[in-house]
């Protein structure tokens, strides 16, 4: 309080808005009567005297009943020490369980092929089983994260990528590999978790900048990867390379401990002493402060289930969202394992000829990636860095739906540019573009798709996009390299024309997220809670400004 005179005194308080925004308010003291507005809430209610030591009647020491939700408190907590943990044990993740394992495929790929005298459908296979084994427990682990929490499914996903992921380096044979790198990406389906985990924790205005930040570990993922590659390919081989590669999943395993359960998804689950302790931490550890008031405890209901992404608010999102997912992966990843073909060729326009020519010869004849092979290789790579910050500018912007369009006609257009008899060294440019548009895209798609769901389906929303995109992955490398032997410029059109539609149905998604918090529940039970919330204490004014809807 502030004192202007001894009988006279201002309740300074904080005045909180649903988007997120704080500020403060003065009510000045007329003919001694004292009219509290509370438009917000604060962390902890100071002794409250006069300046003559009278103390303040309890009705203004504790001025309301006031209630709050989990999006309440973390919009007033704001991003801070705990956020930027979070950053780097959910990069690591990234980095670690998610980009170097996919990128290890178009490593892999090729050195298999040359020593163990691999057919090209069989080359294909074994990068398509690593997305079978994605498509098929990305659901499996947006369910577990709904019903049992997201740190649970985290760490079972993690583990279990880790110890397959080293199995897979003393593969015998090449269907005891190909088993091992389809249970290895069984585990990778629940990566994605970590980023429901992560978005749960971050206030509206650090969302979307945070969530294409994990790019920039992915990239690093990715870079890190190659360079391992060209350390360990010459000396120590490619079992060396897997084994190394799942080392770094190790390290995140044991972070895991110090992650916190989602409190949103505490509180859905009816958990509310564990979601304010975890709130406390983290405004703690924040030096913020806490919300006053009550928890608002969500009705307990039934989480994961599959028919909520189908109900009318969201039938169309869910459809148009499973294609935009189809087509990312199916276009990043394709043009992951295109770049090894494209270079080992030279251009673009010599690759049906060399693929002639080696059929004449032999059907097995192969080719080890070279030097300046894995040179272009990271410089397509590093593209990743610069398509995170175009992304990071432009979608807060023109907005969610306008970026992932923007993305997808780019690569479409770079593609049809390939048409040409370009150089390597144009060749390297436009797939740099390419990759760094795409990646941006599919960065913008994991921003999209936490927002637009509410929290009891927002793991298994994910999950299904999720898995939808491991249908693109596995379905591409059939286009990109064995299709490529038949025709370079029908593969060339199939990527291209694939994006051009994913670009339309970018337009049409029913709903934009830019400035919009994280949904706690479905629209019909959205207005429930809201009318809960109107409660208020007798001599209080409460104002709600903003909505989630």
């Amino acid at each position: 309080t502030e004192s202007i005179n001894p009988h006279i005194s201002i309740l300074r308080v904080v005045k909180f808005r649903r988007t997120g925004e704080s500020s403060r308010s003065e009510e000045d003291a007329v003919s001694g009567e004292h009219e509290i507005q509370i438009e917000g809430v604060r962390t902890e209610l100071e002794a409250i005297e006069l300046e003559d030591g009278a103390a303040v009647p309890k009705e203004f020491a504790n001025p309301t009943d006031d209630t709050f939700m989990v999006e309440d408190a973390v919009e007033a907590i704001g991003f801070g020490k705990f956020q930027w943990k979070l950053s780097v044990i959910t990069g690591l993740a990234w980095a670690s369980n998610y980009a170097m394992e996919m990128m290890i495929l178009s490593i892999l790929a090729p050195q298999l092929h040359c020593e163990w005298r691999l057919p090209s459908w069989q080359v294909a296979l074994l990068t398509s089983v690593v997305f079978v084994g994605m498509m098929s427990s990305s659901t499996l682990w947006g369910n577990i994260s709904d019903q049992y929490g997201r740190k649970t499914g985290l760490k079972i996903s993690v583990l279990w990528t880790l110890y397959y992921g080293i199995l897979s380096g003393f593969a015998p044979i090449y269907s005891w590999i190909l088993v091992l790198r389809g249970l290895v990406g069984f585990g990778i389906g629940g990566v994605p978790q970590s980023v429901t985990l992560y978005a749960e924790f971050l206030p509206m205005k650090a969302r979307a900048k945070c969530i294409l930040l994990i790019e920039v570990f992915w990239a690093i993922g990715t870079v890190f990867e190659v360079l391992l590659a060209v350390l360990v390919m010459p000396t120590l081989g490619w079992r060396w390379l897997l084994i190394l590669s799942a080392l770094p999943l190790l390290l995140f395993a044991v972070l895991c401990f110090w992650l916190p359960e989602s409190a949103r998804y505490d509180v859905l689950s009816g958990n509310q002493e564990k979601a304010i302790a975890t709130l406390k931490r983290i405004a703690t550890e924040n030096g913020a402060p806490m919300p006053l008031g009550k928890l608002i405890i969500s009705r307990q209901e039934d989480r994961g289930k599959m028919r909520d992404l189908f109900t009318p608010p969201f039938r169309w999102t869910t459809l148009l969202l499973w294609f935009i997912w189809f087509s990312n992966a199916f276009s990043y990843y394709g043009l992951v394992l295109l770049t090894t073909e494209f270079f080992q060729a030279g251009d673009v326009c010599s690759i049906s000829n060399r693929r002639k020519e080696v059929k004449a010869k032999c059907s097995l004849t192969c080719e080890y990636l070279t030097e300046e092979d894995y040179t272009d290789l990271l410089w397509t790579t590093l593209s990743e860095f610069p398509g995170v910050l175009v992304t990071l500018w432009i979608i807060d912007r023109i907005g969610r739906k306008k970026t992932m369009a923007l993305s997808f006609f780019i690569f479409s257009f770079c593609s049809l540019l390939l048409f040409l008899c370009v150089g390597r060294n144009v060749l390297t440019v436009l797939l740099f573009i390419a990759r760094a548009f795409i990646s941006g895209g599919f960065q913008a798609a994991y921003v999209y798709t936490p927002e637009v769901y509410p929290t009891a389906t927002r793991a298994l929303g994910l999950g299904t996009c999720s898995g939808m995109a491991r249908v693109g992955a596995l379905i591409t490398p059939f286009i990109a390299q064995v299709m490529l032997e038949s025709s370079v410029y029908l593969t060339l059109a199939v990527y291209s024309g694939c994006c051009l539609l994913a670009a339309v149905a970018s337009f049409f998604l029913p709903i934009e997220t830019k400035g919009r918090g994280l949904q706690e529940s479905s629209h019909r039970e959205w207005g429930q809670e809201m009318v809960g919330r109107g409660s208020h204490s007798p001599g209080v004014t409460r104002s709600n400004s903003g909505s989630q809807e």
